[in-house]
């Protein structure tokens, strides 16, 4: 395609074409010549704001920036309402590329109950693959903000599903044909399949009803980045016993043979919830059919302890990605 703004009959067909209304909060959404949203709030409600690129795939990357935003509004205790695009494409990119990202967005958001309010479509010689830029936005009670801060020593830290899912699904598809030559066509299905996990909307939710005092997704530098990210905004100390961070095994085989860390690897689908009693969250997560393990507790001081067994560890602050050395 020639470079700068799509054509108006593409933007009409491809893009416009594939998102529909669905919330009574959007007043105005995406037309040709708008270039605003417009929502409107209850008085007593407030907005919550995320933003995030995707660029770690190219596989699915519509549902996934879905996902990835609507997770970040979560964990505020925020209901996602909507979200805005910026799609940067390469000049090689197709139309039906176009059209069948817009429909995995719309498909996904129709899937959670949110709108596309608008954005941005471009077709540049700066990117050299799809690149999407979402910014979310939520709803909330004024009263019932969560923010990491709010965690308190003594809570526990209670993990849902299993860490790495997003990573090893990116791998699954990313890497398949080097895969395949190591495992079963069965087993990198599987792993494949792990983006059917990483919503973490329905976990949030009972979260919130069982008095959850703060939530993270699990995102870029993995399990270890997020009690990290916890830990420093609330002002607390860790302690945690890897043993009991769940991770399924297929992560592991696949973490493996690339020689990076599960513990430090893209891990959105799994939810980091602090709150006064793990175990009876544990319990009202697992009758929604989500798994989900009481990994440690928050406490006094700025130790931030990982235990396996007799061995003792520190936490170290964030470090870069490990699925970043894999796909380069």
């Amino acid at each position: 395609m020639k470079i700068g703004k799509l054509p108006e009959t593409v933007l009409v067909r491809s893009i416009l074409k594939q998102v529909h209304h669905r919330r009574p909060e959007v007043l105005v959404g995406p037309q040709v010549g708008q270039d605003c949203a417009v929502l409107s709030l209850g008085a007593d409600e407030a907005f919550v704001m995320s933003s995030d690129p995707i660029t770690g795939t190219t596989k699915d990357i519509g549902s996934h920036c879905i996902h990835i935003t609507a997770n970040d509004l979560a964990a505020s205790g925020a209901e996602p309402v909507g979200v805005m695009l910026t799609v940067m494409l390469p000049d090689k990119v197709e139309e039906p590329q176009i059209r069948k990202m817009m429909q995995d967005v719309e498909q996904t958001c129709a899937q959670l109950n949110i709108e596309v309010l608008g954005g941005h479509t471009e077709v540049t010689n700066v990117v050299r693959q799809p690149l999407i830029s979402v910014t979310g936005v939520g709803k909330i009670k004024k009263d019932e903000v969560l923010t990491t801060g709010q965690m308190k020593a003594g809570q526990d830290i209670v993990i849902s599903k299993w860490i790495g899912l997003e990573a090893t699904a990116i791998l699954a598809k990313e890497k398949e044909e080097e895969l395949k030559k190591v495992f079963s066509e069965d087993f990198v299905n599987q792993a494949k399949s792990f983006d059917q996990y990483l919503s973490v909307l329905k976990e949030a939710r009972i979260a919130r009803e069982c008095g959850a005092s703060a939530m993270h997704d699990i995102t870029e530098g993995g399990v270890f980045g997020a009690l990290w990210e916890m830990a420093e905004g609330a002002g607390t100390g860790l302690e945690v016993d890897l043993r009991r961070i769940p991770i399924r095994q297929e992560t592991v085989e696949i973490c493996e043979f690339f020689g990076v860390n599960p513990y430090l690897i893209m891990s959105s689908g799994s939810m980091m919830i602090a709150c006064p009693d793990g175990y009876h969250m544990v319990e009202e997560l697992k009758k929604a059919g989500i798994a989900a393990a009481v990994v440690g507790r928050a406490t006094d001081g700025n130790d931030r302890i990982l235990r396996n067994g007799e061995d003792i560890r520190y936490l170290d602050r964030p470090q870069t990605d490990e699925l970043y050395r894999v796909l380069g």
